[in-house]
This record gives C-alpha cells, sequence and structure tokens, in this order.
C-alpha cells in the first residue's frame, strides 16, 4: 500500500504519452511534492505509485492541450486533426488503465473490510465495537514513562550478563536482626477470675482487616476482664466469602495459647444465646464508638453496658481501638494474638506448604516464618506435575495493589485516556455512592495534584521501574499477590516485558488443588498471605494495605534481620518520575536505591503507629546486643 513520504517505484520506459515541454515540467512538479512529502498527497489502499502516474498524465493532457490551443489557422487545425488519431489509442489505453487500478484499488480495501470483520466478535454489539476501537487507539497512552521503561529494558538485560545480584536481597541494616520476638512471655497481670460478662464480636471486612479486628477484641476482653467469644465474620457482597473464624484459623490453638491471658469460648452460654442485642441496648456499632478509641472510652462506655446485660455486641469493630496510649501488657497481648495466635488450618497450611515448594527448594535451613506459617507441613510438599519453576532458591514476592476498587476510589488517571474515565466513574457510581455524593458537593484535587501528593496506587509500570532500578535481574522469579489487576494483560505488560518469570498461585496450584478454595476469597488471601511473608524479598506499592502491613509486621518479628521488604513511599517516588522525559538512568537508579535503604532503617515503632506493621517496641520485640 502506498504510504505518505515513502519513495515511489520507478516509473516504467514505455511512457504512455509523449515526452513534451508541458510534460516535463508536470513530471518536474511532482517530482517535487514527491521529496517534500505533501500531506494533501497520497490516498487510503494499495496504488500509491499509479497514483502518481495518473497525476502525471492528467496534468500532462493539460499541458499538452494548453500547447496546441496556443496554435492559430489552418495549419493549427491539421496539426490538430493529424495529432489525434495518431494518439486516440494511446488515450484510451490510458482510460483503461486507470480504470482498472480504480477497480483493483476498491477490491483490496473491501477486502481488507472484510478481514477485520471477520476478526470481530460476532456476538459483540455496536456500543461495544466503539469501546474496543477506542480502547485500541489509546491503548500506546496507558504506557506513561516509555522512555523509562527502554532504559529499565536495556538495564535489566545488561545486568543478566553479569554474575553479581542486586543487594537488595537482603537486609540493608544489620541491627535488624538485634530485635527478637519476646510477645509470648507469660503476663505478668494475669487475667481474672471473676468475668465481668461477655463479648461477641461480628468483625467486617476481609482476611487481614478481621484479623486486626480479633486481636483488638482480645486486647478489649484483657482491659475489661470480660470472657471473649470466638469471633463472627460478617458477610460481605465486595469479599463474597462465608468462611467463619475456623475455616480459617485453628479455634483450639487459638483459646490454647491465650488461656493464661483472656478466657476464651466458642459460643455464648445458653441463657444469653436468644437475647435480641439490639433491644437490650447492647449492640455498639462504629459510628457509637470512636476510630481508635482509648481504654478510657471503653471503660466509660462499655464496661457499664457490660455489667449490667452480661454481654455486649460489637458490630462491625473496624479499627476501633487505638494504638496509643496504650499499657504495655495490651499492646503484647495483641502481638501474641497476631504473631502467636492465630494459626491458619491444616487445609490451608498444606496448600501453602505446596505453593512455596513450587517456587523455592526445600534444600536451604528453614525459617522461622516458614515453621509458624506453615507447621507440620513444612516438609511434607510435593512439587507434583505442576512444578512449573523448577525450584529456583529464591523468589520476590510482590503485592500490586491496582485492583479496580483501588484505581477507582483513588480519583486517579492512569493513562487510559476518556475510555479509562468512563469506565471508573460508572464503577464509582455503582460501587462508591458516598463518593460521588462528596465529589458533588465540594472539590477535589486534580489527577496530577493526588498523584504529586502519592495518592495514587503504583502502576505495574512503576513498579517494574523501581525493581530494575534496584537491580534485580530480568529472570528474577515474582509472585503476584492479589486480586485480578486492572486492565488486565496490556496493563501488566510493561512489568512483564522487564521481568518475563512472574507468576500468581493459578498458576502454580492445578484446578483441582484450588477447588476446594473456589468462592472463599479469604482462604484464597491467606495462601496469598503465606506466600508473601515466606519469601526472600517482599515488595510493597501501597503501605496502606492491610495484607502489606500484615505481612510487613509478620516478616519483622519472624524474620530475624534477613527478610528484607520493599516499601517506596509513593509521594517521593512521584517526585521523581516527575522528571521521567530528562532523567538519566543511572541518577534514576541512585535516587531509587537511597529512597528504599531510608525506608529500611531499623526504627522503633512510633507514636500511634501500628504495632501490626511495626511491632520493634516494648511487649513486642526485644533488642539484643
Amino acid at each position: 500500500m502506498g504510504k505518505q513520504g515513502s519513495p515511489r517505484s520507478p516509473k516504467p520506459k514505455n511512457s504512455i504519452l509523449d515526452v513534451s515541454y508541458g510534460m516535463r515540467e508536470s513530471q518536474s512538479r511532482c517530482s517535487d511534492m514527491q521529496q517534500t512529502g505533501d500531506p494533501s498527497l497520497g490516498r487510503r489502499g494499495s496504488g500509491g505509485d499509479n497514483h502518481w502516474d495518473k497525476v502525471i498524465l492528467v496534468q500532462g493532457l493539460r499541458n499538452d492541450s494548453g500547447k496546441f490551443a496556443a496554435s492559430k489557422g489552418v495549419n493549427a487545425s491539421k496539426k490538430y486533426m493529424w495529432w489525434l488519431p495518431r494518439h486516440i489509442r494511446r488515450i484510451i489505453l490510458a482510460f483503461v488503465f486507470m480504470s482498472f487500478l480504480f477497480l483493483l484499488d476498491s477490491l483490496l480495501f473491501s477486502l481488507l473490510e472484510s478481514i477485520i470483520k471477520n476478526h470481530s466478535a460476532p456476538h459483540r454489539s455496536t456500543g461495544q465495537e466503539e469501546k474496543i476501537t477506542g480502547m485500541l487507539e489509546e491503548k500506546s497512552s496507558t504506557n506513561m514513562y516509555d522512555r523509562l521503561l527502554k532504559l529499565a529494558a536495556s538495564s535489566v538485560n545488561e545486568k543478566e550478563l553479569k554474575r553479581g545480584e542486586s543487594k537488595f536481597w537482603e537486609e540493608s541494616y544489620p541491627q535488624a536482626s538485634m530485635w527478637k520476638p519476646c510477645a509470648d512471655k507469660k503476663s505478668t497481670k494475669g487475667k481474672s477470675r471473676n468475668s465481668s460478662g461477655y463479648i461477641v464480636v461480628s468483625a467486617n471486612g476481609g482476611l487481614n482487616q478481621q484479623r486486626v479486628a480479633v486481636c483488638n477484641a482480645v486486647a478489649v476482653a484483657s482491659l475489661l476482664n470480660a470472657t471473649l467469644v470466638i469471633p463472627k465474620f460478617l458477610y460481605s457482597n465486595v469479599w463474597n466469602d462465608p468462611s467463619q473464624f475456623g475455616d480459617i484459623y485453628q479455634e483450639d490453638y487459638f483459646i490454647n495459647t491465650l488461656e493464661n491471658e483472656v478466657d476464651i469460648v466458642k459460643e455464648l452460654p445458653h441463657d444469653l444465646k436468644s437475647v435480641d442485642f439490639e433491644s437490650i441496648g447492647s449492640q455498639v456499632t462504629d459510628a457509637d464508638l470512636s476510630k481508635e478509641a482509648t481504654p478510657d472510652e471503653y471503660i466509660k462506655k462499655i464496661l457499664p453496658l457490660l455489667l449490667e446485660n452480661r454481654v455486649v455486641h460489637f458490630l462491625g469493630f473496624g479499627n476501633r481501638l487505638g494504638f496509643d496510649p496504650l499499657p504495655v501488657e495490651l499492646q503484647r497481648l495483641r502481638c501474641k494474638c497476631n504473631f502467636h495466635a492465630l494459626k491458619f488450618v491444616p487445609k490451608i497450611q498444606q496448600m501453602g506448604s505446596i505453593l512455596i515448594k513450587r517456587i523455592q527448594k526445600y534444600d536451604i535451613a528453614k525459617s522461622m516464618l516458614d515453621k509458624q506459617l506453615l507447621g507440620n507441613f513444612i516438609s511434607d510438599a510435593s512439587p507434583g506435575k505442576h512444578h512449573i519453576l523448577d525450584g529456583t532458591s529464591r523468589y520476590l514476592a510482590l503485592h500490586l495493589r491496582f485492583e479496580v476498587d483501588m484505581v477507582a476510589y483513588s480519583m486517579c488517571e492512569f493513562g487510559g485516556g476518556e475510555n479509562e474515565r468512563r469506565e471508573l466513574q460508572a464503577y464509582r457510581e455503582a460501587h462508591f455512592p458516598l463518593l460521588i455524593e462528596r465529589l458533588t458537593t465540594s472539590e477535589h484535587p486534580s489527577s496530577a495534584e493526588l498523584r504529586n501528593l502519592g495518592r495514587c496506587p503504583l502502576t505495574p509500570e512503576e513498579a517494574g521501574l523501581v525493581l530494575a532500578a534496584l537491580g534485580f535481574k530480568s529472570d528474577t522469579y515474582i509472585y503476584l499477590a492479589g486480586s485480578e489487576i486492572y486492565g488486565g494483560e496490556s496493563r501488566m505488560h510493561p512489568f512483564t516485558s522487564l521481568y518475563r518469570n512472574v507468576v500468581t498461585k493459578e498458576d502454580l496450584l492445578s484446578a483441582s488443588e484450588l477447588a476446594p478454595f473456589k468462592n472463599f476469597s479469604s482462604q484464597l488471601a491467606a495462601l496469598d498471605f503465606i506466600a508473601c511473608a515466606t519469601a526472600d524479598v517482599f515488595a510493597i506499592t501501597d503501605s496502606g494495605s492491610q495484607l502489606s502491613s500484615l505481612v510487613y509486621g509478620y516478616r519483622t518479628y519472624y524474620g530475624g534481620g534477613h527478610a528484607p521488604t520493599l516499601s517506596p513511599p509513593k509521594k517521593r517516588l512521584a517526585a521523581i518520575l516527575l522528571h521521567n522525559h530528562t532523567i538519566k538512568w543511572s541518577t534514576f537508579e541512585e535516587k531509587i536505591r537511597k529512597m528504599i535503604q531510608e525506608g529500611q532503617r531499623v526504627r522503633q515503632r512510633g507514636f500511634h503507629r501500628s504495632v501490626y506493621r511495626l511491632p520493634r517496641c516494648r511487649g513486642c520485640m526485644c533488642k539484643h546486643q
């Protein structure tokens, strides 16, 4: 097919018309236009070379006509009569040839159109076709950092040929190994003999939010000298998981581990089972308590209800106990619950061990992380037929929090153009009505402002750039945790073009192995928890994620200073990426490495910070010289 500005094929030796002054002049003009690439010339379809012949033909005819019209008198008439018979055959042939070209052009265009239609799904509606067309037109815009991606690809491929490894496979600071777990020490307080009543908790959210609620409930029960009933998990339309405590955690192990701290029972006594909590005023919702409430609030508001009605029901219980100020014993009890008392059921442990075995060899010493998470199944895992990674000695786990709910709620844009904006707005209207209401009644920052403030989730592209800058080679095995990535394979392409060995639990486990976990999202999340916690390196893209926070804390508590976690601060990363059009790759690497190293400094938990994420604090971990 002809293409604007492309070189044309040479003109045939047998010219259709005699060469004359007018003809040469026309050819000269056409040649000039070819060289300058006049955008008004050229056309759809094939036959670009013949198009120029047609232009020359018409121009030549015009010039010859003007030339003969300039002659006067009888001589001119005779010349004309003499010229016409001589050239009539050539003119007819020329017109026939031109008609053939037009016909050929139409046939080729029809054929091309037919091929496109045949490749389209027959069941798609017109609206769907328009949507797909728009997505294809905007596909190139979804890569936000094309220049840096090319530099990153060159860097990771070059490093693959070298023997050296990224230094971020290890902790940056040896002081991390000085902190040891100590939350399982015996309580100096002990539990009260006389219970003030029963605490019932119905926890909302997914696996990790519920885990936090359970341990907060243990601390509140201890604070109020109450008996805790094994918590219930609320069914959520978001998570679509009917799993209860006993489907995920070992109930007896939980009760026995905390027996010297808190009384825990599996159900209420018979005389309280039929009580309507709401009617007697014993139901406490999240609206009745402050977010991250203090111990004083529980003593003033909840204890009187407990003493009067013998039972209190916490409905929701999302982040309803603060981290400070809190007595050291309660902080220790939280840690003991999270890091020691909550063990996954054998079904999850066994499948978790199979999952890890298919990534990682067990010919190395088993870590405390493995033992705590996999229990007796640590050495029983068999690779099986689905062992696709062939036993790499180490791997990196990445929690890429880029699901559609996260992306839509962030109010950020990610290079997908108008189609992306319409799609995310429709999702917000369907799932986040309160957010839509807030947006209509108040001003909100632009996408660029949100990104500069570090409020946008990292894209797969940005995560790949960070790992490349840290020196991880292109053959690094990467376990991808979480749900389906928004944008699918096309959104993941920048990442997988840098790192080819990316796997998920769905890749590593067979359909029959995953079948018992199907439709149980919290149990599937537990497998991700295990794979991320036992990884040689864990990379976070959103520090606000509960999974990332709990895994971070678990690795800190049991890692012994040999379980590095990479957590790029999004605001600082956004400032670096702001210069993506001009920054040198060496400068980008230097800035990213400095940023990550500073985030890995060994610090004690700060005031109001989560003890589940940062357990280096009094009562939870002990520092040894």
